[in-house]
């Protein structure tokens, strides 16, 4: 007998970590969405640079933990825990959990600043890029900058959406030179899908692999806000 696939949505609690202090000093909210294995805490160190306190930053962490060692065996607390955003499995549902997520976390921080406007970028690495096109294109966001470090915008985004949206903010594709995921293919490729749906971008790279770069990451920081 064939079993029946069922759907039921429950409450659970949810991390992210910031930088900086909300107040009326703050002009810019950053939020930076990690890559598959790593955990919001240790991700959001990276950008310790540029919480200059007129620059917030916010790094949700996936809802998936788990063991990084695979070895079945006891685990302990010295060993690594990471998390991803989401899996092939029952992936729609998982999509549509992040994209609610982080609409509630931008909701959260945007309100503990009191509503008053301010400049929202967002910031993926490797899956995150995945994870915060999605969010950009499927949830309420509206970024003025979207920054893509590793990786590019997934092929299943619903095209009119994603034209709509990605268009509507300014795209940065960045990436190390000896990223093993940046490929010359991948790149012709991807970057023909993106003017195919009219989406303008501008692409930086910098000699490194697949990580954030601090000094590529200031750089690009000190040129979002003087735009």
């Amino acid at each position: 007998m064939k079993s029946r696939e069922h759907h039921i949505q429950v409450a659970r609690t949810a991390r992210y970590h910031t930088l900086g202090d909300p107040g009326p000093d703050v002009r810019e909210v950053w939020f930076v969405c990690h890559g598959y294995r790593q955990l919001a805490g240790r991700f959001i160190q990276r950008f310790s640079g540029i919480a200059d306190g007129s620059r917030m930053i916010v790094a949700p962490e996936g809802l998936s933990r788990f063991y990084v060692d695979p070895e079945e065996r006891a685990h302990g607390p010295e060993d690594l825990v990471g998390a991803t955003w989401m899996t092939r499995e029952d992936r729609e549902s998982e999509i549509q959990d992040y994209v609610r997520y982080l609409d509630q976390v931008h909701d959260a921080v945007m309100s503990e600043l009191g509503g008053t406007a301010r400049s929202v970028v967002v910031l993926g690495f490797s899956q995150g890029s995945h994870t915060v096109s999605r969010w950009v294109t499927l949830g309420s966001v509206r970024p003025a900058a979207l920054i893509l470090w590793g990786a590019y915008p997934p092929p299943d985004l619903p095209q009119a959406e994603a034209a709509q949206r990605l268009g509507s903010t300014r795209l940065l594709l960045v990436a190390g030179t000896s990223d093993r995921y940046w490929t010359e293919q991948s790149r012709t490729g991807e970057e023909a899908r993106l003017e195919s749906l009219g989406v303008s971008y501008r692409t930086r790279t910098f000699e490194g692999g697949h990580e954030i770069d601090r000094k590529v990451l200031s750089e690009i920081a000190a040129d979002v806000s003087a735009t």
